[in-house]
């Protein structure tokens, strides 16, 4: 079981360095950013070769700014320290976050 980790300026790029992750950007007056929480931690545990990170975008407003990150929520997925999708949508629904980290993860995994 996979489990959310915080990320921080400090630790961001250790935490996306190897492997599967999604990054999960959001802020503390982001209704849609809590309203998708209870979805983020249910992706976190569905897939024990993803990991999922979460990084207050108001404490690394600069490491947002470099990545070209203006809309919450926002996810990043990362393989391997690359960047290879986002999705940013103030009216993001669980559905929508859901299949595109569905769809995401097979592109990834297929040879």
């Amino acid at each position: 079981m996979s489990a959310l980790v915080e990320a921080t300026k400090e630790n961001f790029a250790d935490l996306i360095a190897e492997g599967t992750v999604l990054l999960d950007v959001w802020g503390p007056s982001c209704q849609p950013c809590f309203a998708l929480m209870p979805h983020v931690e249910e992706l976190a545990e569905a897939d024990d070769d993803l990991t999922v990170i979460k990084l207050e975008a108001p404490k690394a407003r600069r490491l947002c700014m470099s990545m070209g990150l203006m809309t919450l929520p926002s996810f990043v997925m990362f393989h391997d320290g690359e960047e290879v999708a986002r999705l940013s949508d103030p009216n993001l629904s669980a559905g929508k976050l859901t299949a595109w980290v569905d769809q995401t993860l097979a592109e990834i995994r297929t040879p």
